[in-house]
């Protein structure tokens, strides 16, 4: 029997970007915050500073300097469990305004909760 092909995954639209500030919703980390360290769009994933930490064993290789042992790093979360704090610290949604006209318009993201921009270059 021949192998299908599988079609490579269709990339999640999300709201949220590297660096912003995030609140986890739900799961086992409900309640902290982090920032987004990054963000994988294939698989509808998130890396949050100081949230979802797992274990991994290494083992040493003096040849790379790398010391054996088992190593705390953050794990991925799923963007659906985490929300955008605005600048009050409270998580809002993102909405997004048109500022500019003609050439220079952009889209602007703006927390819904404060009406004030998240991008960091309208501020």
């Amino acid at each position: 029997m021949a192998m299908r092909k599988r079609n490579p995954a269709e990339p999640v639209k999300t709201r949220i970007r590297k660096d912003d500030m995030v609140k986890v919703i739900s799961g086992r980390d409900r309640g902290k915050t982090g920032r987004v360290l990054s963000v994988n769009r294939t698989k509808g994933t998130a890396v949050v500073e100081g949230v979802m930490m797992v274990k991994r064993h290494t083992k040493p290789n003096p040849s790379q300097q790398i010391k054996g042992g088992i190593a705390e790093r953050e794990g991925p979360i799923a963007l659906s469990n985490i929300m955008v704090l605005a600048s009050d610290g409270r998580p809002t949604r993102i909405s997004y305004r048109v500022e500019g006209v003609g050439v220079s318009a952009r889209r602007v993201r703006v927390a819904r909760r404060t009406g004030e921009p998240l991008d960091k270059s309208a501020k």
